[in-house]
Order: structure tokens, then sequence, then C-alpha cells
């Protein structure tokens, strides 16, 4: 499964670190940002474990602006 994110879209509401910490950070002015790769837009995230692809599912569903995006393969 493939994460991305849309920095220009994230208000800042904080939803993504709260759901999914081992993957989401902010930069200083409150915007998502990848934890392990903050340059990257777009990560990998089928090598972790299932409670981290659950996170990052519950993430992707819970924000607001649709910052995240996540493109599961079949």
């Amino acid at each position: 499964m493939k994460c991305r994110i849309i920095p220009d879209k994230c208000i800042a509401c904080g939803l993504c670190q709260i759901y999914a910490p081992s993957v989401f950070d902010y930069t200083e002015e409150g915007i998502v940002l990848f934890k392990n790769e903050p340059q990257q837009l777009e990560i990998n995230v089928s090598n972790t474990d299932q409670a981290t692809l659950d996170a990052v599912i519950k993430a992707y569903r819970k924000c607001p602006v649709r910052a995240i995006e996540i493109e599961k393969k079949d």
C-alpha cells in the first residue's frame, strides 16, 4: 500500500499524527510530513505491521481535507 500526502491541502488539524504517530509528523507550521522520510510525499507502507497499516488507513479516513491518499495494491 502506498501513502501520499498533499501538504498544500493540510490545515494542520493534527488528526493524522494522533491516529498514526509512527508515520506522520509536522513542520513547524503544523503541516503534515512523513516522520521517517520528511522530504518524501509518498511512501510504501506495505512492509509495516498490521497495526501501522490500520493506523494509516484510519488517519486517511479521518483527514477532513483529504491531505492523505492511499493506494491499495491488489
